[in-house]
């Protein structure tokens, strides 16, 4: 069985498109690597030479400010797609944030491979809109949403994704319990939602003491009222 074959995001990456044959193809030029956290995947500024797919983990993209300071700039799961095809340089860095493992091709060799099959190309297309409205979403949470609301749904959007990237649908009209470990720190949280750290453990602390989450540690959030958690992010 070649790696495609036993790839547990097969059905959710956007080599889905791909009938097996094709699939074999793609197997052929591509290869799995582990990253440790920490590990640099992609470097900001240099030539794009490598693309993949996320097969489990989480990784940080990232930028340098003028002052040395570092941006993240957003976070990919499984099943997502990281890289620049179709040339170009890279605009920010790609960081394992946990241990990670992707599928790993040559730039060139993708791209060959998606101009000769248009259904991967209309898959990575796809990606790269709601990668878009991702964005725009964030703006608007960054630009005009208070403390509490930043907090809020930040915590939304890490259960979305993360359920995504384990192949599940959040039911919206119910209320759950869900649990989550953060791959940030609670400085990485404020850099991300432009907060200080102390503003960010003061809303998890609220949210906490008015029974919407708990904290049964540093890095683990259990969200006990979803329903709540939707309106504090308004």
């Amino acid at each position: 069985m070649s790696s495609c074959d036993l790839c547990v995001v097969r059905n959710r990456a956007i080599c889905a498109a791909l009938d097996p044959e094709e699939l074999n193809a793609l197997n052929a030029i591509g290869r799995t690597r582990t990253l440790k956290a920490g590990e640099a995947l992609i470097w900001e500024g240099e030539d794009s030479v490598i693309v993949a797919n996320v097969i489990e983990g989480a990784l940080k993209l990232s930028t340098i400010t003028e002052d040395g300071r570092e941006q993240i700039v957003g976070v990919v799961f499984a099943s997502d797609f990281i890289g620049r095809p179709f040339g170009g340089k890279s605009g920010h860095g790609v960081t394992a944030l946990t241990e990670a493992k992707v599928c790993a091709f040559s730039r060139a060799d993708f791209d060959a491979f998606a101009r000769a099959h248009p259904q991967l190309e209309h898959k990575l297309l796809e990606r790269t809109l709601g990668e878009l409205d991702r964005t725009r979403r964030w703006m608007l949470l960054l630009g005009r949403k208070s403390a509490s609301e930043k907090v809020a749904s930040f915590l939304l959007e890490l259960v979305e994704r993360l359920a995504a990237a384990n192949g599940c649908a959040i039911e919206f009209e119910k209320p759950a319990v869900h649990h989550v470990t953060l791959p940030f720190t609670r400085q990485q949280v404020a850099d991300l939602l432009g907060l200080t750290i102390e503003t960010v453990s003061r809303q998890f602390t609220r949210l906490k003491n008015e029974g919407i989450i708990d904290l049964p540690s540093r890095r683990d959030v259990t969200i006990l009222d979803y329903d709540g958690l939707v309106a504090e992010a308004a």
